[in-house]
């Protein structure tokens, strides 16, 4: 047990904590001042729900086994396990503590495409369903010795598969499911907090950097590099949301370029400790293009109604950050790599499209089960009258601005 790599990983796992909150306050930015406390609260409750569920039952099945798709439950609610237990230089709590908190960030990405029009109890009961059915497997397929990461050996250090295709994908499936806002080609829903946008990508970003850098799992020279390639995708990506928004409309945007960060975020998650940091630079670049015009393809020509931009941001990013993994890869940075494509050998590529691919075949799936297992018990959407009012006040009979009224 190392007491640097110890400090060091707790810092991280408070780092990630905090970007659940940040995602609520981002979201709640982006939609109508109707439903912020709504679109908050989607973020919340899976800080309790998503804890509960990792300490029962989350851990084992992501990490007490050696199958292929799912562990097993030897550890349920932790069981036998004592703050003496370690796991590689840091006590297997710090380790558990570190990827509880990827369980609660990825399923609160999936709240971005529902927003404004999902029940809050068929939420709620979905949330709880994909944690078990959907997430705690593919953690378990791509870090816990399962079939993504041990038999195809798809790359993904810090979660392009596990957290941001998993749940950009669940939410276009989800958006699909429930059909688009009431007024969705006729309404202009305007963004109702820039503020809020901005301090939300702040916490994001600033949570980020344990979020890849933590993924390291110890305090070494592979974290450093993991948090500065981090840091220049990221920051390659702002500048060319900018750029693009200057092309587009001869103006940059606050809310382009807090966006174009975020996409930069995601591209860079799954190669952070494989690429060299030159590598992140493109994929900041390239990412960013990718989720411009996937969120372009997906509101604007297909017209689903990704809401708040999960899946244009998330799955778009996660799927692009992961081919790009197989393209920069660099064992010189990382033994655990075979060298990509621009190395001019084929095999880590093929892994990161086969690591893609099963991925979504288990998002699909059990996106459909959990939303036929929701629906025995609730429909998925509110009625027209609640959505209309805000859910906001129908769902959790509350308002975000109390004082300020016939604003909407």
């Amino acid at each position: 047990m190392n007491s640097g790599d110890t400090a060091f990983m707790l810092i991280c796992t408070v780092l990630v904590f905090i970007m659940t909150p940040g995602l609520a306050l981002f979201y709640a930015g982006l939609g109508r001042r109707k439903n912020a406390v709504s679109n908050m609260m989607n973020s919340i409750f899976i800080l309790g729900l998503g804890i509960v569920l990792y300490m029962l039952v989350g851990y084992s099945l992501s990490f007490g086994g050696d199958g292929a798709f799912i562990g097993s439950l030897k550890y349920f609610g932790l069981n036998g396990i004592t703050g003496q237990d370690t796991s590689g230089s840091i006590p297997t709590f710090v380790f558990i503590a570190f990827q509880m908190m990827f369980a609660l960030i990825t399923p609160a990405i999936i709240t971005g495409s529902v927003a404004g029009r999902m029940k809050f109890k068929a939420l709620f009961i979905f949330i709880a369903l994909w944690s078990i059915i959907i997430y705690y497997p593919l953690a378990h397929m791509v870090w816990g010795g399962g079939l993504i990461g041990s038999t195809i050996g798809a790359l993904d250090f810090a979660g392009g598969d596990v957290v941001h295709i998993s749940s950009g994908a669940t939410g276009l499936i989800l958006a699909i499911l429930l059909g688009r806002r009431i007024g969705y080609e006729q309404t202009a829903y305007r963004i109702h907090n820039v503020p809020f946008i901005v301090l939300g990508m702040a916490l994001l970003w600033f949570g980020w950097f344990g979020f890849n850098a933590g993924s390291a799992l110890v305090a070494d020279g592979l974290a450093a590099h993991a948090f500065m390639t981090t840091a220049i995708s990221a920051a390659a990506a702002l500048i060319t949301w900018m750029l693009m928004d200057v092309i587009k409309q001869g103006k940059p945007t606050l809310i382009g370029a807090c966006t174009g960060v975020i996409a930069g975020l995601v591209g860079i998650t799954p190669a952070a400790g494989f690429v060299s940091i030159w590598a992140s630079l493109i994929i900041g670049v390239t990412t960013t293009i990718a989720c411009y015009f996937g969120i372009l393809l997906i509101k604007k020509i297909v017209k689903i109604d990704d809401a708040l931009d999960a899946f244009g941001c998330h799955g778009v990013g996660g799927i692009w950050g992961g081919l790009m993994t197989g393209v920069f890869a660099n064992p010189q940075i990382n033994e655990l790599a075979k060298p990509g494509l621009i190395f001019g050998q084929t095999e880590q590529f093929v892994a990161q499209i086969l690591g893609i691919l099963v991925t979504l075949l288990v998002v699909v799936v059990g996106t459909l089960v959990c939303a036929g297992i929701v629906r025995i018990f609730t429909p998925l959407r509110v009625d027209k009258k609640d959505e209309l009012v805000g859910l906001d006040i129908s769902q959790h009979g509350e308002t975000a601005y109390p004082a300020f009224l016939g604003l909407d």
